[in-house]
């Protein structure tokens, strides 16, 4: 790597999502030759210019401490090149990054963005769903209702989902998913370019008993949902369904049995169902 100077500004360095082999050519010499590298965690970070031989400073920048860093960086930025990195990926997604770039666009400070890993577009390219268009909705709220009201209000829009969501919760998820969602097809992608890389497809409500079954699976995962079906089948088909279903199951069962039929949310099909039942 030459030791040439950079000129000032800030460059967005996007890192390795897991194999340290996806690091660019660029951005390995964007990393040796800054002045300082602004990184969320610098022990993760410190491993990865380990990696690359890399002994340029780094300056901790994260969602604890950006609001006293930012004018720090921002006057560095002005005669120094300064690196932005996240622990992994591409900085400024799910992250308090774009601040810092918002108030240098307004400082005058020069950005420029090295592009690289991403575990949004990583995930979506391994889930076979349509990617013509797609939304990232970021982590999923960890509270039930507040989870039920984005997967509600992202449900009509007709593109694939994207969400970033942990072991623990996943589960969960997707069951709350199904629920509202109903059958839409799926996939749960885990530990990204890893040794252990797992890509799991299907529906909704089968990838919600799935993983119920099987526990919280561990590492980073993104979550991909197909967009709503583009025949939805009509009123007088679904009220058939449940005609049918309520004459030998109780109301619970018989909505669930044909929401999962027909690819409905469950809440429409129970909503249609107290119709029906009233009348």
């Amino acid at each position: 790597m030459t030791a040439e100077s950079l000129p000032p500004g800030i460059y967005i360095v996007a890192t390795p999502i897991g194999n340290l082999k996806d690091l660019s050519f660029r951005a390995a010499n964007i990393l040796c030759r800054a002045n300082a590298i602004a990184a969320e965690d610098t022990r993760i970070t410190g491993k990865l210019l380990k990696h690359i031989d890399s002994t340029v400073p780094m300056i901790r920048y994260h969602e604890h401490n950006a609001r006293d860093m930012r004018p720090k960086i921002l006057q560095r930025a002005v005669e120094e090149a300064i690196a932005l990195v996240t622990d992994a990926g591409t900085p400024l997604i799910s992250d308090p990054g774009y601040k810092l770039i918002a108030e240098a666009r307004r400082a005058g400070v020069a950005v420029t963005s090295i592009p690289g890993p991403s575990a949004v577009i990583t995930g979506l390219t391994l889930a076979a769903l349509p990617t013509d268009r797609f939304l990232f909705a970021g982590f999923a709220p960890p509270k039930e209702k507040a989870l039920r009201d984005t997967l509600a209000e992202l449900g009509g829009v007709r593109a694939t989902l994207v969400f970033y969501e942990t072991g623990p919760r996943l589960s969960r998820f997707l069951a709350v998913a199904a629920d509202t969602l109903g059958g839409r097809d799926a996939a749960v992608t885990r530990e990204l370019t890893k040794l252990h890389e797992e890509v799991r497809t299907g529906t909704l409500p089968d990838l919600a008993a799935h993983y119920e079954a099987a526990g919280p699976p561990k590492g980073e995962i993104v979550v991909v949902i197909g967009p709503p079906l583009e025949t939805e089948p009509d009123e007088a088909d679904l009220d058939e369904a449940l005609i049918a279903a309520l004459e030998g199951a109780s109301l619970k069962m018989a909505v669930k049995e044909v929401a999962l039929a027909l690819g409905l949310p469950r809440g429409t099909v129970y909503a249609r169902a107290l119709e029906l039942k009233d009348k």
